[in-house]
């Protein structure tokens, strides 16, 4: 099955998986029309697609995903949506309100528009974090969507991201206005990383400035399994051709899928160290502080929060949960998406890894000279 001659939305399409995305969904498939909604459409972005995007149409849409009039503009004639856009935030810098606003009630109502217009497929991008890990630190080692877990989640963004793909989930098998029904999935990728990726360039910054070492936060056997993000793009093309065939369809419709690759499993720590090393950073042997200290620092700056936040805005750089998530075994096979709707990876570790070396090299001077001017 294919997506040839149909008109299809992707939301935060100029963010990091987003845009490969778009990409992918140019080079690949003979779309009519692609439409792109973002909060801020990048113009260089609208530019670098006039090579592939051949003669299919791309439109823009530019503003909140909580304005109805907008999604309503966006998914009218659409068959389908793929909604990646959310505000990430894992160290508690954005309020709770804005975080719901987007990732939960810009969901609700997305799913509402695409019942109102006929929008016929639903694909959402949910996170690792929905699953976890708990505030215990329970390992899981290569699960699946049939693990059973008990998972108490304490992020908000996790929060509002489980409470998303819950509701992205019950939309499926709704009527649509034209008597059809909508059928919708979400896949949730491991840890997503690529060129472009603001935290891998986040912690090559900080390796900077601790002259090219890199920062150890997470202890070398809570291995978890990143996605690139490449094959993270591809999974939801093959997801969006998959719902096309009536079979694959009733299969998908309702369920989410695990989304990993074949990135050998390491800790969040070192897989910073393998993509930056060939820049010729090193990696400290332990981290700064015994877990266990870092544990009580992280609930003391929580708590410093609570105290300060009527006075001074104040958002520790970490917290308990992150501390848990970044030493905690986490990893997830994508047996079940390979079963369901035949995803595959594209891009084998050797290659990946160095296409994110490469970029990191290429923003590597620029990086240097921006923090020795501050």
């Amino acid at each position: 099955m294919t997506l040839s001659g149909d008109v299809c939305v992707v939301t935060g399409a100029c963010g990091f998986l987003g845009e490969k995305l778009v990409r992918l969904l140019l080079e690949e498939e003979k779309l009519a029309e692609i439409r792109l909604l973002d909060r801020n459409i990048q113009s260089e972005l609208i530019q670098s697609l006039d090579d592939c995007k051949g003669e299919t149409k791309v439109s823009v849409f530019e503003g909140d995903i909580r304005d109805r009039e907008l999604l309503r503009r966006a998914c009218r004639g659409a068959a389908l949506v793929f909604h990646t856009a959310s505000l990430i935030d894992v160290i508690g810098a954005v309020e709770y309100s804005e975080l719901y606003g987007v990732n939960v009630k810009g969901t609700q109502l997305l799913l509402e528009t695409c019942i109102q217009e006929n929008v016929a497929s639903f694909i959402y991008t949910s996170s690792i974090e929905v699953a976890g890990p708990n505030p215990q630190g329970d390992p899981i080692i290569n699960g699946n969507e049939d693990t059973p877990y008990s998972s108490c989640l304490k992020f908000r963004y996790s929060k509002t991201k489980q409470e998303a793909e819950q509701i992205s989930l019950q939309a499926s098998g709704e009527l649509l206005r034209n008597g059809g029904q909508l059928a919708t999935c979400a896949l949730r990728p491991m840890y997503i990383y690529g060129p472009g990726c603001r935290f891998t360039l986040g912690h090559m910054r900080d390796g900077i400035r601790n002259g090219n070492v890199l920062l150890r936060t997470s202890r070398r056997e809570a291995k978890v399994n990143p996605v690139y993000v490449g094959n993270a793009a591809l999974a939801h093309l093959q997801a969006a051709r998959a719902l096309k065939d009536s079979q694959k369809r009733a299969v998908m419709g309702g369920n989410f899928y695990y989304i990993s690759d074949d990135t050998p499993p390491v800790s969040y720590s070192d897989f910073n160290y393998a993509v930056l090393s060939p820049l010729g950073f090193g990696i400290q042997e332990r981290p700064i502080l015994p877990f266990p200290l870092l544990y009580l620092l992280s609930l003391f700056m929580e708590l410093l929060h609570v105290v300060l936040r009527p006075f001074l805005k104040f958002t520790p750089p970490l917290n308990r949960q992150l501390l848990t998530m970044l030493n905690t075994p986490f990893s997830f096979s994508y047996q079940k998406a390979h079963r369901d709707f035949g995803y595959s990876p594209r891009y084998d570790w050797p290659e990946a890894q160095k296409r994110t070396s490469d970029w990191l090299a290429s923003v590597l001077a620029t990086e240097k000279q921006r923090i020795n001017l501050k």
